[in-house]
């Protein structure tokens, strides 16, 4: 697997066992969403100072962003649509 990949699947395992959007991820984290569903797809090249803003946000040492997996996880993501504003 690609290292682009590999960081990109690890960020949208992450992300949605946290139950974050990908929409609340970009903006917390300062990256423009459409850039970071291309990154989760492996379509984009992320410097470093992008990863570390990324695993920051998401309170993951930044090595976690290149952790191999034996498994091959299921792409299940969060529920579609946007949650009601309460």
């Amino acid at each position: 697997m690609r290292g682009r990949e590999l960081v990109g699947r690890n960020v949208r395992r992450i992300r949605v066992g946290q139950g974050i959007s990908q929409e609340r991820l970009a903006f917390d984290s300062g990256v423009d969403r459409s850039y970071l569903g291309g990154m989760e797809r492996g379509e984009e090249n992320p410097t470093v100072d992008v990863l570390d803003r990324i695993a920051t946000t998401l309170s993951v040492p930044l090595r976690e962003l290149f952790a191999e997996s034996g498994s091959n996880a299921s792409r299940k993501g969060l529920p579609r649509g946007r949650k009601p504003i309460k």
